[in-house]
This record gives C-alpha cells, structure tokens and sequence, in this order.
C-alpha cells in the first residue's frame, strides 16, 4: 500500500464569512499533479489543481499556454445525467465564465517570457444548488 502523504489543513474563520467557515487541504487528493487543494465551503466542496504539462518551454510559440478548466459535475448536486451515454457533456455557459474569472486575475502573476504548458481544473465536487460557487 503507498505511503499516506502529509496532509496540510488551514481554516480560515472572519466576521465577514457570519457563521460559514472555509477549510483548505493538501495533500490528499490529486497527488500526481504539480500542486491541488480542496477547499471546504461548509458543505460544499471544490478540488483545485495546478499540473505543468511540459517541463521545457515551447520555443515555437510567442504566447503563455495557461489553460483554465472549471469541470461541474452533475453528482455535484445529486443528479445522474439521463442521456443514452450518460457523459456529463459539453461545460456550461457559467463554467465559461468562472474560468475566465479565473483566468484574468491569475495570468499576470506568473513571469513574463514563460512558454510551459500550465494547465489548472477546478472540480466542483459537492455544492448546494441555491449557492453560486463561483462569487
């Protein structure tokens, strides 16, 4: 059996979050990627991970190949899809928008001239249907 890792958990509680408090934790799941967290929003949980697909930058290209994927899962919210192949299909309009809200804020921060492929998935895992999980 493989060896547990360390698992790193921080919770933040503030006036501003009322009585809700937020949970993040490493090191359990999406080992294999470059760096994951899950964070815990009371009962709603999203997985975030970060995986560099190349090692060596891509000379050929004149762009930063940062790719955001935000991926709504239906069991999310306790639905199973009723299609023939029962896939999940294409992302929805608001997982468009989330990552670009993601996007936006997160590709200056990495240094100019970088040519890595750099690929972040943000799965939400559980969520209640009345909260946006995106604010």
């Amino acid at each position: 059996m493989a060896q547990e890792g360390k698992v790193s958990r921080t919770t933040i509680k503030s006036d501003g979050f009322k009585d809700r408090e937020i949970v993040f934790e490493t090191g359990r799941l999406a080992r294999q990627a470059s760096g994951s967290a899950v964070v815990y929003f009371d009962d709603e949980t999203m997985l975030l991970s970060a995986t560099t697909a190349s090692k060596t930058p891509r000379a050929e290209i004149d762009f930063f190949p940062l790719t955001i994927d935000v991926e709504e899962r239906m069991y999310a919210v306790g639905r199973i899809p009723g299609s023939f192949f029962r896939r999940e299909g294409r992302p929805t309009e608001d997982a468009i928008l989330a990552s670009r809200l993601i996007d936006r804020p997160l590709r200056p921060s990495f240094v100019d001239g970088l040519r890595n492929e750099i690929q972040v998935v943000v799965t939400v895992l559980s969520l209640h249907p009345d909260h946006m999980y995106d604010v």
